[in-house]
């Protein structure tokens, strides 16, 4: 069964689109929100999810997958607001999406990948949400910008980038402009008070599992409900497929928090 995704924007600019995966049925069905990575850099975008919102809809969920303005096309230092600004957005978009089709916009779930996991740890501390889930996620931009994480990535019409991914995204160092890490990371941000799964593999090579590991031990320790699923072998990527037991342990998450799916 093929499902075809319908397009919405949900702001002027050509990257505030996202693709509604809605699946066979009367409904109501609960709502997955799918948040691409790249570092929060073009030209990664949507398609990167498209997989696993194709498996989503299979499986009952709809599936709401998301782009946003990232550095090069509109966000990123001095407008680093930009990019939080647009996902917030998407998320509001959900209740004009209801009117259409059949959405429970009460059960709905954040789903991020690398710079998406930052992303949706981020919004479920601005939204009240069922849940979220960090893909290998930047969840603490300190660490971040304190690693280098990004450092030798390339963009189009760039090359290779010797400026960390965060410093590039917020602008400059934490010493530099504190009060953007301060609101970004999630780090500085718990609790979160939203269930939360972690999801992380022991090799990946883009962000490090001690990201996933230290930021399970401060969500805790301020309060939040947090598991921590580390996969031996697994690098950055494979979060991505929707045949990897990373994915059925999300999928796992996701139906025991967002309840049965018609």
């Amino acid at each position: 069964m093929t499902i075809t995704p319908a397009s919405y924007p949900y702001g002027p600019h050509p990257s505030q689109v996202g693709e509604l995966f809605v699946p066979e049925g009367a409904g109501p069905f609960p709502v997955v929100v799918l948040i691409h990575g790249g570092f929060w850099r073009t030209p990664f975008d949507r398609e990167l999810m498209d997989p696993l919102a194709e498996d989503l809809a299979e499986r009952g969920f709809a599936a709401w997958n998301i782009d946003y303005r990232r550095v090069g096309d509109g966000g990123g230092g001095e407008s680093w607001r930009v990019t939080l600004d647009d996902v917030a957005a998407s998320l509001d978009q959900l209740g004009a999406l209801s009117a259409e089709h059949p959405l429970d916009t009460d059960r709905t779930a954040l789903v991020g990948h690398s710079a998406g996991g930052h992303l949706a740890l981020w919004l479920s501390s601005e939204f009240q949400v069922a849940a979220a889930v960090s893909q290998a996620g930047v969840a603490n931009l300190y660490d971040a910008a304190n690693e280098r994480l990004g450092v030798g990535s390339a963009r189009e019409g760039l090359g290779v980038l010797d400026v960390p991914a965060t410093m590039e995204f917020l602008g400059g160092s934490p010493e530099e402009v504190p009060d953007r890490y301060a609101a970004a990371s999630p780090s500085a941000l718990l609790p979160l008070e939203t269930p939360l799964l972690l999801v992380h593999g022991d090799e990946d090579d883009r962000v490090p599992v001690s990201m996933s590991r230290n930021f399970a031990d401060a969500a805790r320790e301020a309060g939040d409900e947090v598991e921590l699923a580390e996969f031996a072998g697994m690098g950055h990527f494979e979060v991505l497929d929707p045949k990897h037991a990373s994915w059925g342990r999300t999928l796992e998450f996701l139906e025991r928090v967002l309840g049965s799916v018609e």
